[in-house]
């Protein structure tokens, strides 16, 4: 039945790789249903799309953002770029990758928060500070809304710091990591979503 406050839901898109789609949890468990839930929880009037693709890299990314964006769509969360650093690609290629995905949005005409994934450190301090530079300068650039470190609400320095809050692969997140990365990032995407309601 037709309800007139669905018709103003806001349609969020969360964009990104398996850290978004949620791998190796129970689907209700993953980033996009906790997320959407504490959304909610906190007034929010919003449904989430999972567009997360596991093993996905910006290039991917950068392939499949126009059709993503076909439809209803008033906001986007985009994380990307993890993969891109687990396999050591060049930084200029990935920064070029997820400029391309943000002039994607832009020329939409939708708000953006771009979530950063900090690169490890084994591959030098250059490769790190290249890597890292790319998502503060790429926010201010497409006036996206930061969020530095998508992992920043497991409250470690380090992955292997919240040991407790991951999967045994040490690389995604568990149900209680992801319901802290929520709580984390939810503020922040409350602002994307005032934003989409301008």
């Amino acid at each position: 039945m037709f309800s007139p406050a669905a018709a103003e839901d806001i349609t969020l898109v969360a964009f990104g790789d398996s850290l978004t789609q949620g791998f190796g949890l129970p689907e209700a468990e993953g980033f996009v249903p906790q997320l959407e839930t504490w959304l909610r929880n906190n007034g929010a009037a919003v449904d989430v799309i999972n567009a997360g693709v596991s093993g996905d890299t910006t290039a991917g990314g950068r392939a499949r953002i126009a059709w993503t964006l076909s439809g209803e769509v008033d906001a986007v969360l985009v994380e990307l770029g993890a993969n891109d650093m687990l396999r050591g690609l060049e930084p200029s290629d990935v920064r070029a990758n997820l400029k391309a995905i943000l002039v994607a949005i832009d020329d939409a005409s939708l708000p953006v928060l771009l979530a950063g994934v900090p690169a490890a450190g084994n591959y030098g301090p250059d490769y790190k500070a290249e890597f890292d530079a790319i998502f503060p300068d790429l926010a201010r650039e497409y006036d996206a809304i930061l969020y530095p470190n998508f992992f920043a609400g497991l409250g470690s320095e380090t992955l292997t710091g919240a040991a407790a809050l991951m999967q045994s692969d040490g690389i995604h997140p568990n149900a209680a990591g992801v319901a802290r990365i929520v709580e984390d990032i939810g503020p922040h995407v409350l602002e994307l979503i005032a934003r989409a309601q301008e």
